[in-house]
């Protein structure tokens, strides 16, 4: 593990241990805005340095952006300017600025999903709405007011989920700070339930990084001395270290928000992963009435990012997949997916912004995940050129396969009505 990984468990580990005292000794919530603001911008500039500025500058504009564009059109203007500062982002040095650390893009990710277009698209469904006189429950409190630009700045830098996510909306954050779930949700509970891995993945990982470094691979001697059938096998350990690195990362910041008390909501309500509770309409009435708040049952599934056994052992990629990254996944569906009213595009658009997002590295979508441990597209070539490019000949070929076996079904079906 190198230097800039242990410190960034660290400052995660400081986080969980924050937010015990967040939640338990301050009550005012301007005081908990405040404090967990200047918290998370010292986590930001701990990882960042000077290149905090680029999230304090996409803030100021897309705060400008909400302000001096109509409702109408104020949530695709910051979509489009918040992933055209992206790719600036990920591009500077191109421009003569040095590329910011690693964990900064982290950052800057989480900060275009939650803020830079997450809010926007919120606040214009809230007004269209409101303009439009439905009495829709769903639309929270803090969408009906104007929002200010401490509000916006608060909401941005709020150290619960600043450094890895999950995604969570505006109003998930309002009511961490407004809403008293957190006092009577078993917030120790919770964290303990999902820390208390970590350590098998911690001792994995270690085990299996020390026998398969990753950066043997980039070794002359991994290539010459060492056959085809091994240079393949390799990708199956290296995927694993993946696997497991997302793993304690993710589950670390769901701890993080669970010690602070964000995304506790009662189970009646039905809270969703990335998007809270179904029926707001229910929240509204428990948190107005001082005994069912002490007899509910509370969970944190608004903010349940990963699930590493669902990830691991189901049967079919397809479900594993809606176990990975679950509040990310919903961001894309709601404020991505459908936005387009015709259906051939969603997934075009989909596809596109996701590119974007990881900055169109090949191995965002590249097979058995090797691509994302060795980063650079050179390397990458290299060492599929090494083993023959078999994941993509093998992809290839199941589909040319899966396309006959489709016409051969419907041809039969066919036959089967006539007859």
């Amino acid at each position: 593990m190198d230097t800039d990984d242990a410190v960034y468990l660290g400052l995660l580990f400081v986080s969980i241990g924050f937010g015990h005292i967040f939640r338990l000794i301050i009550d005012e919530p301007e005081h908990k805005k405040w404090v967990s603001t200047i918290f998370g911008l010292a986590l930001i500039h701990a990882v960042s340095g000077n290149h905090i500025l680029h999230p304090l500058t996409c803030v100021v504009i897309n705060f400008l952006i909400i302000k001096c564009v109509h409702n109408k059109y104020c949530h695709i203007v910051s979509f489009v300017v918040s992933f055209l500062y992206l790719l600036f982002f990920r591009t500077t040095e191109y421009f003569g600025i040095e590329y910011p650390p690693a964990h900064t893009n982290a950052v800057q990710m989480m900060l275009t999903l939650k803020v830079l277009v997450g809010l926007a698209f919120d606040l214009h469904d809230a007004a269209e709405a409101l303009e439009k006189n439905k009495e829709d429950e769903n639309i929270h409190e803090c969408m009906k007011r104007p929002i200010s630009f401490l509000d916006f700045f608060h909401y941005s830098f709020c150290y619960v989920g600043c450094l890895t996510g999950p995604f969570y909306r505006y109003r998930t954050y309002w009511d961490m700070i407004y809403s008293p779930f957190s006092k009577y949700a078993p917030c120790f509970d919770a964290t303990f339930q999902r820390i208390k891995y970590v350590p098998l993945y911690a001792a994995l990982y270690l085990i299996t990084t020390h026998f398969f470094p990753l950066k043997y691979a980039y070794t002359d001697e991994f290539y010459e001395e060492r056959s085809m059938l091994y240079r393949t096998f390799f990708l199956t350990p290296c995927l694993f270290i993946f696997r497991l690195r997302i793993y304690i990362g993710f589950v670390l910041a769901e701890c993080v928000c669970t010690m602070a008390g964000l995304g506790a909501y009662p189970k009646v309500s039905e809270p969703r992963s990335g998007m809270g509770p179904v029926k707001y309409e229910i929240v509204d009435k428990i948190k107005c009435d001082p005994e069912r708040l002490k007899t509910e049952k509370y969970d944190f599934e608004a903010i349940h990012n990963i699930d590493p056994y669902g990830c691991e052992f189901v049967r079919t990629f397809r479900v594993a997949m809606k176990c990975w990254n679950m509040t990310v996944q919903y961001w894309l569906a709601v404020y991505v997916y459908k936005r387009v009213t015709i259906r051939p595009l969603r997934n075009i658009k989909r596809t596109v912004i996701d590119c974007i997002f990881h900055f169109f590295r090949v191995q965002a979508f590249s097979y058995m995940g090797i691509a994302f441990l060795l980063l650079r597209i050179d390397t990458t070539l290299h060492y599929w050129k090494s083993i023959y490019f078999i994941g993509n000949v093998v992809t290839a070929i199941f589909y040319v396969v899966g396309i006959i076996i489709l016409k051969r079904r419907k041809r039969l079906e066919k036959l089967a009505k006539k007859e």
